[in-house]
């Protein structure tokens, strides 16, 4: 319970403190330094979640790193166990990313301020058509090139095991031709269990697969993508 109060004080007053940086970062947009201005909140993204796991008591093995390509964007696809997949993926892989996220996280004032300034879609899967516009959105910003991460679970497992994958976000990589990078989170569902306030310590793999070029997917459908990439996690889930 300690840990829990800990975090949460940290988090809430993270935020306030970051109000001046935001600031500095909205000057540098209105100066036309756009690319600029995308490096440097990734940056303080990324150690703000650095700092936000290693706070919870999480330590993270990572797997295959070498498998990033360090040149141009991906298509990031991840399995979904707990609020914490997404700092973790944040604070442990270093190549800049948006993600495409809930819509519900946009309620969280100056999270949802830091998301957007790292290019953060946020997708409303209720409404087909806002739906699709997050899709089209997301296209355009991995052919500018700048990665992106998507869960196609689309939310939170409660036991690990994996949920259904909707194949509307393997479109993102159709139409942009981009690499797709398996990923497998093993152990965050243990940091904060669904329905739980109570943060745990926790060890977690984070595996990180060889990349699926766009000559070894053109030709498939996005269903037939789609089964293809939950067996690569599940097949890594298993062991």
């Amino acid at each position: 319970m300690f840990r829990t109060l800990v975090w949460f004080m940290y988090f809430m007053g993270s935020l306030v403190k970051s109000l001046p940086k935001l600031s500095k970062i909205n000057k540098m947009e209105s100066k036309g330094l756009i690319e600029e201005s995308q490096k440097r909140s990734f940056i303080i993204v990324k150690e703000w979640c650095d700092k936000l796991i290693r706070l919870a008591g999480v330590e993270v093995e990572i797997i295959g790193e070498e498998n990033i390509p360090k040149e141009g964007p991906v298509l990031f696809v991840s399995n979904h166990q707990s609020n914490f997949d997404i700092p973790i993926l944040l604070a442990k892989i270093d190549k800049p990313k948006a993600f495409i996220a809930k819509i519900e996280l946009k309620k969280f004032p100056v999270v949802n301020r830091w998301m957007q300034k790292i290019n953060c879609i946020f997708m409303d899967r209720s409404d087909i058509r806002q739906s699709a516009k997050s899709i089209i959105k997301g296209i355009k910003l991995l052919k500018s090139g700048y990665s992106i991460v998507v869960f196609p679970e689309g939310t939170r497992s409660e036991d690990g095991n994996l949920l259904e994958f909707k194949a509307g976000a393997l479109k993102l990589a159709i139409k942009s031709g981009v690499p797709i990078v398996p990923i497998i989170i093993n152990g965050s569902k243990e940091i904060m269990p669904k329905g739980s306030k109570t943060i745990r310590s926790s060890k977690v793999k984070l595996i990180i697969e060889k990349p699926i070029l766009n000559d070894e997917y053109k030709t498939l459908d996005t269903f037939e993508i789609t089964n293809n990439l939950k067996s690569i996690i599940e097949n890594k889930l298993s062991i």
